[in-house]
């Protein structure tokens, strides 16, 4: 299991309308092969600053199997808009359980 987080810099003011778009791209994720969970963080500090968090059975399952499917076409036409800057997308993998 890996988990993919993607860092954006959301255009101030339209925090609502990202997070209502995100929403409603849940479903793409949740049919897409190999996608076990995802959910939008936002920062406290900084409003406009969201994380994604996206557990993927595999790094191909996002990387091949979902981006290059209609589905992401779709999540991009959904929350690209809202971007301020590209986002920063990487994967990780769980190196310490702490309890």
């Amino acid at each position: 299991m890996i988990l993919e987080i993607a860092q954006f810099q959301i255009k101030p003011g339209t925090e609502p309308d990202f997070e209502a778009a995100v929403a409603k791209a849940a479903p793409l994720f949740k049919r897409a092969r190999g996608c076990h969970a995802m959910r939008l963080l936002r920062s406290i500090e900084n409003p406009s600053h969201f994380t994604l968090e996206v557990k993927w059975e595999t790094v191909e399952n996002h990387m091949v199997d979902f981006r290059e499917s209609a589905d992401f076409a779709e999540w991009r036409k959904l929350v690209g808009d809202y971007f301020a800057a590209a986002p920063d997308v990487g994967h990780v993998s769980v190196a310490v359980e702490g309890f």
